[in-house]
C-alpha cells in the first residue's frame, strides 16, 4: 500500500468544493419539484393507471440501476485491493448511498398497492392493487379472464403471491442500504482517522456483499419487471439487468467525477488516466457485456421457438416498438462501440462525458423497452408472423412524450439533488485511503 501522494494539493480546496455543489443542489431540487409535479398531474389527466404505474415504474429503477452501478464499482475495487481506482471512488460511493433513502419512492407506493389489493370489496367491485402493475396479484381476475395463462401462473403462486412479494422486496433494500452504508460510512471515516484498518475491513467485507448484491440484483429484476409478464421467463434476466446497473452507474460516475473536476477540483488527483479506465468500464460492461447478454438471451430464446418464450420478444417487434427496438441496438451498441473504441474518445473529458451521458440515456431506454410493452391477447395463436405484425402494425411506443420526459427527468433531479447533497459534506476523494498515492501515480500500459 503506498503512501505517497506524488505532490498532489489533498487539502480542502482541491479535495472538497462545498459551496459549488451544494449550489448545484439548491437548482436540482426545484427541477424535480416541477417535474415531478408536472408528472402527476399528466397521469391524472391521462386516466390510465397501468401506463403512469409502468413509466413510474421505468423511472424508478432507472435511478436504482445507478445507485447499484455504484456500489457494484465500489465493492468490486475492495475486492480485488484496486489501487488505481481510489481517487474515482468517492463519486461511485456517493451514487451508492442513495440507496439508504432510495426504498421510500418504492416501498411507501408499494405498501400502499398491497394494503388495497387486500380490503374487502363487494362482489364484481375492483379495487386498484399490486395488479395495475402485476396480474399475477390478482388470480381472480386473471382465472375469469385468462383461464391459460391462470393455470401456469398458478403454479407460481408460492413465490408469486401479494405477501412474499412485498416481504422480499423489502429484504431487497434492506441489503442495499446496510451494504451502502457500510462502506460509505467506513470510507468517509477514514478520511479522518486515516490508518489500514479501514480498508483491510471492507476488504473482507466485500466479498460476502458482492454474493448477496448479485442474489438481490437477480431477484429483484425477477420480481419487479420479469414478472410483469408471469407467464415468461428467462433465467439470464437478473445479469441483463445487472449490465443496466453497470451502464448506467459507471456512466454516471463518469460524469460526476468530470463535473467536479469542472469545478476545480482534484487537479493532480484525477487524471486522464483515471477517465480512460472509466470509459473502459463503460466500454467493457455497458457496450460489449450488454450486447453479448443481449444477444445471448434472445438467441436461445428465438431458437428454441417455445410460444410462451417468444412472444415477449414478439411484442417487442410489432408496430413502433420493432423501430425502437433497432434504435436501441443502434444506439446501446453499434454507435458507442465505434465511438469509444479508441482510447483517445476515453481520455479527453469533453468526449468522455458526451459518451457517458449518451449511454446513461441509453440506460432509459433499455429500461423502458424491458418494462412498457405488452403482449396481445392471442399473440401465440397467429397463423404466421406477418399476420401478426400486420394486424399489430400501430402498436404505439410513446417514449419520446411530455410524460415519460417529466417521469424520468424528474426522478433524475430528485436522484441528483441528493448525490450532490452527499458530495457537498464530504471530500471529494478518499483523502487517507493508503491506497491513494499508488491511484495518483497511476499510468495506464
Amino acid at each position: 500500500m503506498s503512501h505517497s501522494h506524488d505532490h498532489a494539493d489533498l487539502g480542502p480546496s482541491n479535495t472538497r468544493a462545498d459551496a459549488a455543489v451544494a449550489r448545484i443542489a439548491g437548482r436540482l431540487l426545484p427541477a424535480a419539484v416541477v417535474l415531478l409535479a408536472a408528472a402527476a398531474w399528466l397521469a391524472w389527466k391521462g386516466g390510465n393507471a397501468n401506463a403512469t404505474a409502468k413509466l413510474y415504474l421505468v423511472a424508478f429503477t432507472f435511478i436504482l440501476a445507478i445507485s447499484l452501478g455504484g456500489l457494484f464499482f465500489t465493492m468490486i475495487q475492495f475486492l480485488t485491493r484496486s489501487g488505481w481506482s481510489v481517487a474515482v471512488r468517492r463519486p461511485a460511493e456517493a451514487l451508492a448511498a442513495n440507496l439508504r433513502w432510495i426504498w421510500i419512492p418504492f416501498m411507501l407506493p408499494l405498501l400502499w398497492l398491497w394494503w388495497k389489493g387486500g380490503q374487502h370489496h363487494e362482489p364484481g367491485v375492483h379495487a386498484m392493487g399490486l395488479d395495475v402493475l402485476w396480474p399475477w396479484a390478482n388470480l381472480e381476475h386473471m382465472q375469469q379472464h385468462e383461464p391459460a395463462e391462470y393455470e401456469n401462473v398458478l403454479k407460481k403462486a408460492g413465490w408469486l403471491n401479494p405477501n412474499f412479494f412485498v416481504l422480499r422486496a423489502a429484504i431487497y433494500f434492506a441489503v442495499w442500504a446496510v451494504l451502502a452504508t457500510v462502506f460509505f460510512k467506513g470510507s468517509t471515516a477514514q478520511d479522518a482517522a486515516g490508518g489500514t484498518a479501514t480498508t483491510e475491513r471492507l476488504q473482507k467485507l466485500a466479498g460476502p456483499g458482492i454474493i448477496l448484491f448479485g442474489l438481490t440484483v437477480t431477484f429483484a429484476a425477477f420480481d419487479w419487471m420479469m414478472s410483469l409478464t408471469p407467464t415468461w421467463f428467462s433465467t439470464m434476466f437478473g445479469v441483463y439487468f445487472f449490465t443496466v446497473c453497470c451502464t448506467a452507474g459507471f456512466s454516471a460516475m463518469a460524469l460526476v467525477t468530470i463535473r467536479l473536476q469542472s469545478l476545480g477540483a482534484l487537479k493532480g488527483i484525477v487524471t486522464r488516466e483515471h477517465l480512460q479506465d472509466l470509459g473502459k468500464y463503460i466500454f467493457a460492461f455497458g457496450i460489449v457485456f450488454w450486447a453479448y447478454i443481449g444477444f445471448s438471451q434472445y438467441m436461445l430464446i428465438w431458437y428454441g421457438n417455445i410460444p410462451e418464450e417468444t412472444t415477449w420478444f414478439m411484442a417487442r417487434q410489432m408496430g413502433d416498438w420493432t423501430v425502437f427496438s433497432w434504435l436501441l441496438i443502434a444506439g446501446h451498441f453499434v454507435v458507442p462501440f465505434v465511438f469509444m473504441i479508441s482510447r483517445w474518445m476515453k481520455r479527453w473529458n469533453a468526449t468522455l462525458a458526451v459518451a457517458a451521458a449518451w449511454m446513461l440515456f441509453m440506460s432509459a431506454v433499455d429500461l423502458y423497452w424491458l418494462i412498457v410493452p405488452v403482449i396481445p391477447a392471442g399473440l401465440a395463436d397467429a397463423a404466421t408472423y406477418a399476420d401478426l405484425a400486420q394486424k399489430h402494425k400501430d402498436a404505439p411506443v410513446g417514449f419520446f412524450t411530455l410524460a415519460t420526459l417529466c417521469t424520468i427527468g424528474g426522478m433524475l433531479c430528485l436522484f441528483a439533488w441528493r448525490t450532490a447533497r452527499t458530495l457537498s459534506r464530504n471530500h471529494l476523494v478518499p483523502v487517507r485511503d493508503p491506497r491513494l498515492g499508488e491511484s495518483i501515480a497511476f499510468q495506464n500500459i
